[in-house]
């Protein structure tokens, strides 16, 4: 039972944190479908915007029933200055209530709140506003390069400061109402990145597939997250093959474990097996009969684990695990956000349920064996 607990906790927590890393990742950035300009992947900047109007946004809805809403961004490099300093950033313009619906990004921000279109405010990362001095309420300079080599300037009254769950970019990004952001650059109507939201994120291969053959006329180009960010998929294999090792290294410690009770309850009825054979009973009977018992033993064992843990599980779900002081900062300083979360999967469940269930039931034949060999007279000391 404490076995299945330990696998399932361990595993749940290392996926649990790779999906926390993997939903930032996707929600703030990329997205787990994105449309661009042919041109845009290889020089991202404001020449390779493209039209988004609403016969595109039907020809997609309307073709795909399986694609839930859009996302217009658009977004480029540029200097932003407080007071005194200044410091490179990534301005995104955004719909902001579309961005809402997807990563809820309003719950993020730590202070004020988002500007309406028109009115000239920002959103900027509060490490953004840390390296600038600045707070809301003060003036956020933005210079950059528009479209057709244009300079592209503006003032910006901050009106919110935002905590992102990614270190980097929390030193450098900016958020404008997705207008300004157009009228700034002169892209009025244009934008960079299309962000499509499957209903299901399990099937946005295919959909990405379909896409591709609904656009091909359209000079745009459809890619993945996983396309997008190769380096991401490391990373998460990285992870999924170091807890591979500590739950091999905690396997080892379980079949011990297990090894360790079974051999007990052998040896100490070793002189009731001895009485047993002794008055006529069949070795391969008393063997079986000892191996349906552990086989049991087991079974109740993993359905046990399981109800305890879901229940740990279940209160770790409600309630992650945060870190504080140096820790958090190390896991920050590696994209993560200062908290681990677990996740209730039916995988995990049958993995680590099977495997102890393997494990225990291999252990299983040892009675059995020791049954065979056993010397009846030996038995009787």
């Amino acid at each position: 039972m404490f076995a299945v607990v330990a696998a399932l906790f361990m595993e749940s927590l290392g996926q649990g944190t790779r999906e926390q890393l993997l939903d930032n990742m996707t929600s703030f950035q990329t997205g787990y479908i994105q449309i661009q300009d042919y041109r845009y992947e290889d020089e991202p900047s404001p020449d390779n915007a493209f039209l988004y109007d609403d016969s595109l946004d039907q020809k997609i809805l309307d073709t795909h029933n399986d694609v839930e809403y859009l996302i217009p961004r658009i977004e480029t490099f540029m200097l932003a200055a407080g007071e005194e300093i200044t410091r490179g950033t990534m301005v995104k313009g955004i719909d902001i209530e579309k961005e809402d619906q997807f990563n809820q990004i309003r719950d993020r921000l730590r202070s004020g709140q988002f500007g309406e279109p028109g009115k000239e405010r920002a959103v900027i990362g509060q490490g953004l506003a840390d390296r600038l001095n600045l707070a809301v309420g003060d003036t956020l300079v933005l210079l950059g390069q528009g479209r057709f080599g244009m300079t592209a300037s503006g003032l910006f009254e901050v009106s919110g400061l935002i905590e992102y769950p990614i270190r980097e970019m929390d030193n450098q990004i900016v958020y404008l109402p997705l207008e300004d952001m157009q009228w700034m650059l002169s892209a009025e109507e244009l934008i960079t990145n299309l962000v499509v939201v499957p209903e299901n994120t399990r099937n946005a291969d295919q959909l990405a597939g379909s896409l591709k053959e609904t656009l091909s006329d359209e000079e745009l180009s459809v890619f993945t997250w996983k396309e997008m960010m190769p380096e991401l998929i490391e990373a998460i294999e990285f992870d999924e093959l170091s807890g591979r090792l500590m739950l091999g290294i905690l396997y080892v410690v379980i079949g011990f474990g297990i090894f360790g009770t079974i051999l007990t309850m052998t040896l100490e009825r070793k002189r009731e097996f001895g009485i047993l054979l002794s008055v006529g009973m069949y070795r391969t009977k008393l063997a079986i009969v000892v191996f349906i018992e552990t086989f049991f033993i087991s079974i109740l064992g993993v359905l046990a684990g399981f109800g305890l843990g879901s229940l740990i599980i279940f209160y770790f779900y409600l309630y992650p695990i945060e870190f504080t002081g140096d820790m958090a900062e190390l896991m920050h300083d590696f994209g993560f956000e200062a908290t681990m979360e677990v996740t209730f999967s039916p995988d995990i469940y049958i993995m680590q349920g099977a495997a102890i269930f393997m494990i225990a039931t291999f252990i299983c034949f040892y009675p059995a064996i020791k049954i065979a060999r056993l010397n009846i007279l030996e038995s009787k000391k």
